[in-house]
């Protein structure tokens, strides 16, 4: 079992999904300091100092039935039940401009890539029978029909 699981390990897909994971989550803090610290500033300037994060509904009143939270950590802090959408709301703008940007580097990747190079023929049909037929070839070996060779250039 060990040598299958060191098999597994140094195969090339394993350690480009180890590596991929890795950059991901790097990649993955980088977007959420960019919508944390660059975009939502802007945004909450823009809706006069609106911070998506600390919106919330309270569902229901903590132990000593005080229903008004600032924050909700704050409200967890006093065990309240409550509603987070605005961290969701931070959320899905996170994975909106992470999918975003993904899209981009793949995009740009495969703009990079070069196409492969057309490979020369190497067969061809027989024009009395229609049978493939090696490229090269100067009589059909299915129908014996002589074929005649053209020039190339």
């Amino acid at each position: 079992m060990w040598k299958e699981f060191k098999e597994f390990a140094v195969k090339g897909n394993a350690i480009d999904l180890a590596v991929g994971v890795i950059i991901g989550a790097a990649f993955g803090s980088i977007i959420t300091s960019l919508v944390k610290d660059i975009l939502m500033p802007p945004i909450g300037l823009l809706t006069g100092g609106l911070d998506f994060s600390n919106k919330f509904i309270v569902l229901k009143a903590g132990g000593d039935r005080m229903t008004n939270f600032s924050t909700p950590a704050d409200a967890l802090a006093h065990k309240a039940i409550t509603w987070n959408y605005g961290n969701f709301i931070t959320l899905v703008i996170n994975f909106v401009i992470v999918a975003f940007c993904i899209f981009l580097v793949v995009k740009a990747v495969n703009k990079m890539k070069r196409p492969a190079p057309n490979a020369a023929p190497v067969s061809k049909d027989c024009p009395a029978c229609a049978m493939t037929i090696p490229i090269k070839a100067t009589r059909c070996p299915h129908c014996t029909s002589e074929l005649t060779q053209r020039a190339t250039g």
